[in-house]
């Protein structure tokens, strides 16, 4: 089936790619309900695993000069525990149940900085731990935790260079360590492999066309569409399964 529409599958994860790397939160989010439409869910979460270390790959070396190492441990340490934990679990979580949980988090969360514009959550140690195990949870049981990490960078008001750069680094320690994981469950199989490389290709165009898009963009309007980016992918979430 993906042969004949193969195609489409790339268009598809191509934009995701572009749209992930203008939120700055990663093309998992996208990439995951499109490849829902041509893999089983345990595939899905074995592809963009692989997928996804050569897109954060790309974001790393174009956006490097954005990298906060302070938050990178405090967020990205915990993220990298509870994918491990996420992982494992997703053997014996209903995925749609966990789906929709994540899409009324998502709407509930953005709305809240949406409205009240001066909000802020202050980046101390406690609240990026929070995130990060969030973030990392739902990564691991749902194959991306990039939305729930947006929220927490786009409340400490991150420059957009930073927070793409932190979260890629972040999302390249969390897919590094799931995809350990998924391999020992079964979630990697060598009929997809063959996709691997188009979608390398992928992550590292798309990647370029997002940060030129980017720098034409104000610090306020990244802020903006990222939020409204994960009120939609929250609506969609409800809506999907």
């Amino acid at each position: 089936m993906l042969t004949r529409y193969l195609p489409v599958f790339i268009i598809l994860s191509f934009i995701a790619e572009i749209i992930g790397t203008i939120g700055g939160f990663g093309s998992s989010v996208f990439f995951v309900p499109i490849a829902n439409f041509f893999f089983d869910f345990q595939s899905v979460l074995g592809i963009t695993a692989l997928y996804h270390l050569f897109s954060n790959l790309s974001k790393i070396v174009l956006f490097k000069k954005g990298i906060d190492k302070k938050i990178i441990l405090s967020l990205g340490i915990p993220a990298v525990v509870f994918v491990a934990s996420g992982a494992f679990l997703s053997k014996y979580f209903n995925p749609i149940i966990l789906t929709y949980i994540l899409g009324f988090f998502l709407i509930v969360m953005s709305s809240i900085f949406l409205i009240f514009q001066k909000l802020k959550v202050s980046p101390k140690t406690k609240n990026a731990i929070i995130g990060g195990s969030l973030s990392g949870l739902s990564a691991g049981l749902l194959g991306t935790g990039g939305a729930i990490r947006g929220v927490t960078l786009s409340a400490f008001r991150m420059n957009k260079d930073k927070f793409i750069a932190t979260s890629a680094v972040i999302d390249m320690a969390v897919d590094s360590s799931r995809t350990v994981v998924y391999y020992f469950n079964g979630y990697i199989h060598k009929h997809d492999m063959y996709l691997i490389p188009i979608l390398i290709v992928i992550s590292i165009i798309g990647t370029y066309i997002g940060k030129r898009i980017l720098s034409k963009v104000s610090q306020d309007q990244f802020r903006n569409f990222v939020l409204i980016l994960i009120l939609l992918i929250g609506i969609i979430s409800l809506l999907s399964p």
